[in-house]
C-alpha cells in the first residue's frame, strides 16, 4: 500500500506540478540527481510562433521508438523525472512549454490554441514528432488538470495519437470549470489565473457570461466523434473536474470515431484534486488508493508497445463506493468494476421536499405548501467544502452552515435499510422570487447518525439560464417557475441509521459569484435582497432525485 501511494502520489505530483502548489518543492527535493539530460528544440506552429520541446531519448540500440507527449502550462523542466523513467520503460518522452509560457514564444491564450481553432499547438507538435527519424510512429499523451486539458483539446484536432492518459480534466470548459450552472465559478478562474500571472484572462472569461461561439472552442464533448484515440481518464468525486472527467470517458466510448469508441477506460476515486486519505473531514479506509501508474503502464505498453498484458480484456470501469467512514462492517468503501458507466441500470428515486422540513418518497399531498428564504448578497452563504481547489475541498460537516436564515435543511428519517446512490443526482425545484434574477444552490449531504452532515455533492443554477445557456429567460416577479440543479454523480451507499439531507440556500461565496439580484450578471455597487421561495405542495412537487440500482 505504501508503495503504491508512493508511486500515486509521484506521478500526480509530477504531472499536476504547478497546479497544487507542490511542484517547486517537489522538484526541488526529486530532482537534483541523476537528471536525463533532454534535448531542446524550438518547433516552429503554423503561424511560425516556436515552442520550447525538450526530448528525452533513451540510449538503447533501438533507432526509432514509441513516444510520450506531455504539453504544460506549468514548465516544461520539471519533467526530468518523468524523462528518466520514460527512458527506462523504451520510451522517447516529450515535453513541451504551451504558447507563451516558459520559455515558449507568443502570447498566452489558455487552451484556446490548443485545439481545433485557427491556431492548433498540439496537432502541430504531434506532425512534428511523427516526422522525427526517432518516432516508430506510436505516440501516446500524458498528464492531469491543465497538462489533461491540452490533450482532449488536441485528440480533436489529429488523428495522430495511439493512446492518451487523461488526468482530473475537463472537457466542456463553460459549465465543468468557468459558469457552472450559468454562474462564474470565482474563486478558482480568479486565483488560478492569477496564480498562472495571466490575469487579462479573467476579463475576457467574464465578458462572455452565456454559452456562445467563444465557448464552443474549449467544448470537446460535440467532438468526440472525430477522437480517434483510446483513452484512459482518471477523476474523483469531490474534484472540480469530476463530471468532466465522467463526460469525456461517455462520449468517446460510446460516440467516439474508429479507434476510439469502446477502447476507453475510467478510474474514479474518493479524491479531491489528487488522493487524500483525510478528504474534508473524512478520514478514508486504507484501500481509497487505485494503482494508477502501473495502470497507466499497462495501457500505454498496449498501445504503444502491442504488448499482449490483457489489459482490454478487463472491465472499463474501475470505481470506488463510498460508505459509513466509521464503521468497518458498514456497506461501501469499495473499489468495484463494472463494464459500462452508469455501471448498472438504475430508478430515478424522487424523494419530496415537505413544508415542515422533512424528505420522504411520499409525494406532498396538499394544495399549500412553501417556504420563503431572504437571500442578501451583501451575506452570502460562505463555502465550505466541495469539489474545490484553491479553497479547502471535500466532504466537510455542514451542520453550522444550515443553521443560517438564508438555508433550508431537508431531512429523511433514518434510514431502515442501506441506500445504494450510484449515478447522476439532480434536485427539481419549483421557485419563485420577487428578484429580476436570482440563484439557487442544492447540496446533497450524508448524514452520520450522530448528526455530522458530510457534503457529497453540491451545485447552483442562475435562474435567467435555467432554460438553457445560451440565451436568458427571466422570471416575471411572483411567478412560479420550474429549474432542476446538476448535483454532478457520485457511488455512495448511506448506511442503515443515517440520514438523507438536502440543503437549499441562494449562494456559497466565493467558490460561485454572488448574484445580486438586479439581472446583471456580476455584482457592482447596486445590490439588493431577494425573497426567494421553494414550493413543496401537491402542484409544485419540489423532489431530490437519486439514482438507487433496480
Amino acid at each position: 500500500m505504501k508503495r503504491y501511494l508512493y508511486l500515486f502520489n509521484l506521478l500526480l505530483l509530477i504531472l499536476l506540478s504547478g497546479t497544487l502548489n507542490t511542484g517547486d518543492c517537489f522538484r526541488t527535493c526529486c530532482y537534483a540527481a541523476q537528471r536525463p539530460q533532454g534535448e531542446t528544440h524550438f518547433v516552429a506552429m503554423r503561424d511560425g510562433v516556436k515552442l520550447a520541446t525538450d526530448v528525452y531519448i533513451p540510449k538503447g540500440e533501438d533507432e526509432s521508438y514509441p513516444v510520450v507527449v506531455v504539453r504544460t502550462v506549468y514548465g516544461r523542466k520539471g519533467m526530468q523525472a518523468l524523462g528518466r523513467a520514460s527512458n527506462k520503460r523504451g520510451y522517447v518522452l516529450v515535453s513541451q512549454d504551451s504558447r507563451g509560457r516558459g520559455d515558449s514564444e507568443g502570447t498566452e491564450n489558455t487552451f484556446f490554441d490548443d485545439g481545433w481553432g485557427a491556431l492548433q499547438d498540439g496537432a502541430d507538435l504531434i506532425q512534428w514528432i511523427q516526422e522525427q527519424p526517432w518516432c516508430n510512429g506510436k505516440i501516446g499523451t500524458s498528464g492531469g488538470s491543465a497538462l489533461g486539458i491540452t490533450q482532449i483539446l488536441m485528440a480533436a484536432a489529429t488523428s495522430g495519437i495511439s493512446c492518451q492518459s487523461i488526468l482530473v480534466a475537463s472537457s466542456n470548459f463553460y459549465d465543468q470549470l468557468t459558469y457552472q450552472g450559468g454562474v462564474f465559478r470565482k474563486a478558482l478562474c480568479e486565483d488560478w489565473l492569477t496564480s498562472q500571472k495571466v490575469p487579462y484572462m479573467i476579463q475576457r472569461w467574464q465578458e462572455h457570461p452565456r454559452y456562445d461561439a467563444f465557448w464552443e472552442q474549449l467544448n470537446a464533448e460535440p467532438k468526440a466523434e472525430v477522437v480517434t484515440a483510446p483513452g484512459m481518464h482518471v477523476g474523483g468525486w469531490w474534484d472540480i473536474f469530476a463530471q468532466g472527467t465522467i463526460n469525456n470517458f461517455m462520449t468517446r466510448q460510446y460516440e467516439g470515431g474508429e479507434g476510439a469508441k469502446g477502447n476507453q477506460k475510467l478510474i474514479m476515486g474518493p479524491w479531491l484534486h489528487g488522493p487524500k486519505k483525510n478528504p474534508g473531514d473524512l478520514v478514508l479506509h486504507d484501500n481509497f488508493i487505485f494503482d494508477y501508474y502501473k495502470y497507466e503502464q499497462r495501457f500505454q505498453d498496449f498501445w504503444l508497445k502491442n504488448e499482449p498484458n490483457g489489459i482490454m480484456d478487463e472491465p472499463a470501469v474501475n470505481y470506488y463506493t463510498l460508505g459509513d467512514v466509521t464503521n468497518p462492517d458498514a456497506p461501501g468503501n469499495e473499489w468495484r468494476t463494472a463494464e459500462t458507466w452508469p455501471p448498472f441500470p438504475t430508478t430515478e428515486e424522487a424523494w419530496y421536499l415537505h413544508g415542515d422540513g422533512s424528505l420522504s418518497t411520499q409525494a406532498p399531498e396538499g394544495a399549500e405548501g412553501s417556504l420563503t428564504y431572504i437571500y442578501d448578497p451583501a451575506d452570502p452563504c460562505p463555502t465550505h467544502g466541495g469539489a474545490e481547489l484553491t479553497l479547502p475541498a471535500g466532504p466537510f460537516d455542514q451542520q453550522e452552515l444550515a443553521k443560517r436564515d438564508d438555508v433550508l435543511l431537508f431531512l429523511s428519517d433514518a434510514l431502515e435499510a442501506p441506500l445504494e446512490i450510484t449515478g447522476n443526482v439532480k434536485v427539481r425545484l419549483f421557485i419563485s422570487t420577487d428578484a429580476p434574477d436570482t440563484d439557487f444552490t442544492a447540496k446533497f449531504v450524508d448524514v452520520y447518525p450522530d448528526g455530522r452532515q458530510y457534503l457529497m455533492l453540491d451545485n447552483i443554477q442562475r435562474l435567467k439560464f435555467r432554460k438553457g445557456f445560451t440565451e436568458a429567460a427571466p422570471l416575471e416577479s411572483g411567478t412560479v417557475g420550474e429549474l432542476w440543479i446538476d448535483l454532478w454523480t457520485t457511488s455512495l451507499i448511506l448506511d442503515k441509521g443515517h440520514r438523507i439531507g438536502l440543503h437549499i440556500s441562494s449562494s456559497n461565496y466565493p467558490r460561485f459569484e454572488k448574484n445580486p439580484n438586479t439581472g446583471e450578471d456580476f455584482p457592482s455597487d447596486e445590490l439588493r435582497s431577494a425573497n426567494n421561495t421553494i414550493y413543496t405542495n401537491a402542484q409544485y412537487p419540489s423532489f431530490l432525485s437519486l439514482p438507487v440500482p433496480h
